[in-house]
């Protein structure tokens, strides 16, 4: 696996979920909303330590394997190129984490995205990245190069002086490997 190998696009991938994990259990009993949950590895974590969770993703098997880890939480199935599910737009959340999910987004979508996410956010409430990312847009064309032949050119990976300008300064970047990193964006 390439997480083993320090390769991408994985480099870092049982880390920055551990980072994720990390932070957002440090709220006890808390409301999160996993934006892309897959099979629940981290999330029924959080499930297992008390957190109340909702989650979205596209695809129905993995809902099916998700549910038997966690059957008592809300998850959604929906492509989150269409925005968010109408069924949270009133809830609130003390996390929101998305892990190697956002960057199926273009980056445009992906600030529009981010934004839509900080309105469900409780106060002092917090979104979790995770994902292939790079400080800058030269790193990101190194690591393109150098993984050429297994790169995958319809991803859209976060740049974070890029998304963090858009953003109007108000995220952090955590590198973990040479190709993936924690964000950090407060309310």
């Amino acid at each position: 696996m390439s997480d083993e190998n320090d390769r991408y696009p994985f480099a870092g991938y049982k880390e920055i979920l551990n980072t994720i994990f990390n932070e957002a259990r440090q709220r006890t009993n808390s409301k999160v909303l996993d934006v892309g949950f897959g099979t629940g590895v981290l999330t029924s974590k959080l499930y297992e330590n008390g957190h109340q969770i909702d989650g979205i993703d596209f695809s129905s098997e993995m809902i099916s394997v998700a549910k038997t880890k966690m059957p008592h939480v809300n998850l959604l199935e929906w492509d989150i190129s269409n925005g968010l599910p109408p069924e949270i737009s009133g809830n609130k959340y003390d996390s929101i984490i998305s892990t190697y999910t956002l960057h199926h987004l273009e980056d445009q979508e992906k600030i529009s995205f981010i934004t839509n996410l900080l309105s469900l956010l409780k106060k002092n409430g917090e979104i979790l990245i995770g994902d292939v990312s790079f400080d800058t847009r030269d790193e990101l064309e190194k690591c393109r190069l150098n993984n050429i032949e297994n790169w995958d050119d319809d991803e859209f990976y976060f740049v974070y002086d890029e998304i963090n300008y858009a953003l109007m300064n108000e995220c952090q970047f955590y590198p973990i490997s040479h190709c993936g990193g924690v964000f950090i964006i407060k309310k």
